[in-house]
């Protein structure tokens, strides 16, 4: 794909940098958005603003434009896996992986052995270990499962040279009062909302309204639930996403390390303090496979950036323990095997009680 970066009006690169979080969740929000960017000295109107968004989102420099949900918190289960595919089946393993219904995401990385990395989506826990043994029935090959022990970050953000090089603009506080409730179930209502907004939002100037009529319901309870939905973390953020690909961020690089089990805890917010981390992990280590527990994804615009920005994780890590080269290895995504989405409607629907 051709950067479009180059190609990015000033207006553009605002939207992109002051909007991939904290959109106001009113039912007008083009309004104080284009408000906001007018007070920063780009002078545009609600329904120019609304326009260009959507030419964005259609010219493919964004992925989408609505609210973020936050799968884990919806219901159901998803596992990062990984696994070797042999050179001379290797088609024939992805084939057998990619043609499984619960395998969303698929990536080729660089690895001497495991070179095939997948995201196992299901709406019942328990069906992870039957998934993987049957991919491993299936394909003749072990699979590693790598779940998520513990969260330090996911916030894929991307920003541009441009006015708001700060980045988000935070207008969330327009929003009306929420309060998060204890529930982790989900109301018939909340489970047709979440499939509804999961793909994104109408870009109209009225999206939370248009919402409202395709699913029959007031347009104050979708902004209300989608507001509680933020404060629950249901929802990770609601703005622009962009295709950081796009913009140029086509260096994909999956730094993996070995820390000692007793400094994860402290390393883990040191190295999320680097704003170029997008998405950051502890998991477990397979013992004689994988000696790795810590994973901080970067992404970076030239093989260059990269190496540097891998390098200040590194620089990072060593303020904590006396990091040999042999704790630690990027894997670099060769190639995309399979991007689908993550069945968020089956795990809503297992999740909803009446």
């Amino acid at each position: 794909m051709k950067p479009a970066n180059a190609d990015l009006s000033t207006l553009d690169r605002a939207v992109i940098n002051a909007f991939q979080g904290g959109f106001p969740v009113v039912e007008r929000p083009f309004e104080p958005a284009a408000a906001a960017l007018s007070e920063r000295g780009i002078d545009v109107s609600a329904s120019a603003l609304c326009d260009r968004v959507r030419d964005l989102d259609e010219a493919g420099v964004l992925t989408r434009f609505g609210a973020l949900v936050n799968a884990e918190e919806i219901g159901g289960a998803a596992t990062l896996v990984a696994m070797h595919a042999p050179p001379d089946r290797f088609d024939e393993v992805v084939e057998r992986v990619n043609a499984r219904r619960e395998v969303a995401h698929n990536y080729e990385r660089e690895h001497p052995h495991l070179n095939v990395w997948f995201v196992v989506s299901v709406a019942d826990e328990g069906r992870v270990a039957e998934v993987l043994a049957e991919i491993e029935a299936d394909t003749g090959q072990p699979t590693y499962n790598l779940p998520k022990r513990r969260e330090f970050r996911v916030e894929a953000k991307f920003l541009v040279d441009g006015p708001v090089a700060d980045g988000d603009v935070d207008l969330s506080h327009l929003g009306p009062d929420a309060e998060p409730s204890d529930r982790t179930t989900l109301t018939p209502r909340e489970r047709d909302l979440v499939v509804e907004i999961q793909g994104g939002l109408p870009i109209t100037e009225t999206p939370y309204r248009d919402v409202a009529e395709s699913l029959g319901v007031e347009t104050d309870w979708v902004v209300e639930t989608i507001r509680r939905f933020d404060l629950e973390g249901k929802v990770r953020r609601v703005g622009v996403i962009p295709n950081h690909y796009a913009l140029g961020y086509t260096e994909n690089g999956m730094t993996v390390w070995n820390v000692p089990d007793d400094l994860v805890g402290a390393v883990g917010p040191a190295v999320v303090s680097l704003d170029f981390v997008t998405h950051c992990y502890q998991r477990p280590r397979h013992e004689g496979v994988w000696p790795y527990n810590f994973f901080a994804m970067t992404h970076g615009r030239s093989e260059a950036e990269s190496e540097r920005r891998i390098r200040e994780v590194e620089a990072t890590m060593g303020e904590f323990w006396d990091v040999d080269e042999d704790d630690w290895d990027t894997l670099f995504s060769t190639r995309i095997l399979k991007k689908t989405g993550i069945r968020l409607a089956e795990r809503a629907e297992a999740n909803t009680v009446e």
